[in-house]
């Protein structure tokens, strides 16, 4: 069974459509890469996928919970949309760490304001807290930060920034872990110990979807690719089927402005 199921996806700002009807599948431990031109409509779906926007059709599915239909008249309450969201980790471009924390505190806060809800916080704090905190530094010498713990982001490069805001999505043991553009921020020698991170990652059987302009690191990492334009999947397939040998003329036209501007 699929870990995720999207279906008929479909989302319009005022007249422009941006999704137009955006379905795939997606199985536990896999890398799928989304790849195609600004303004495809890549980060609106992860947005839709997060419950950062709402679609206006389709469904999504999890561990066979469908979790979102968009036609639904029943909204969605707080709680739920929550919940939902507890399904997805996002890394943004610009990892939106909390400048008056540490990269520990940065990690556990999630966690801590979630334990909060527990029917046994009140009696059981300390051993929540330490219990956290614990994990949240596991988590952090994961991607090679155990001596930053204690760092403040203004005290890190971006590229050690990045690996925070990684560890603190990973913190919350999401079903899916999903990046938007996760390199776009950095500066070109960052770019390796950020995509070096998330390809330890994709062999830790930890199911992950990609926004990328990173070529080479979509085709080495990934298990499918799908293609976007203009709010459409084009094309969708393994790396060697649609980065080294695609089927639309589409997807043949992008990759070869990519590998010319390159």
């Amino acid at each position: 069974m699929s870990i995720l199921e999207v279906a008929n996806i479909e989302k319009s700002f005022g007249d422009v459509q941006v999704l137009k009807d955006i379905s795939f599948s997606l199985q536990k431990g896999e890398t799928l890469s989304i790849i195609g031109s600004s303004g495809s409509g890549k980060t609106t779906l992860l947005r839709c996928l997060n419950f950062l926007e709402h679609p206006d059709s389709g469904t999504i599915t999890v561990n066979g919970r469908r979790i979102l239909d968009a036609k639904s008249p029943k909204k969605l309450t707080e709680e739920e949309l929550m919940q939902n969201r507890l399904h997805f980790g996002l890394v943004f471009q610009s990892f939106n760490l909390f400048p008056q924390y540490t990269a520990l505190e940065n990690v556990t806060l999630a966690g801590k304001l979630a334990a909060k809800k527990r029917p046994d916080f009140a009696s059981e704090k300390k051993k929540i807290y330490e219990e956290i905190d614990a994990n949240a530094r596991s988590i952090l010498a994961s991607v090679g930060l155990a001596n930053k713990a204690d760092n403040y982001p203004h005290q890190l490069s971006g590229g050690q920034q990045q690996r925070v805001a990684i560890a603190r999505a990973l913190a919350m043991n999401p079903d899916i872990l999903c990046f938007d553009e996760p390199t776009s921020a950095l500066d070109p020698e960052l770019t390796g110990e950020v995509l070096k991170v998330i390809g330890e990652l994709a062999t830790r059987d930890i199911t992950m979807i990609i926004v990328t302009h990173e070529m080479s690191f979509a085709r080495q990492v990934s298990d499918n690719v799908l293609f976007m334009d203009q709010g459409l999947v084009v094309e969708y397939g393994s790396p060697e089927d649609v980065i080294g040998n695609p089927k639309e003329e589409r997807t043949r036209r992008f990759l070869e402005r990519y590998f010319e501007g390159g």
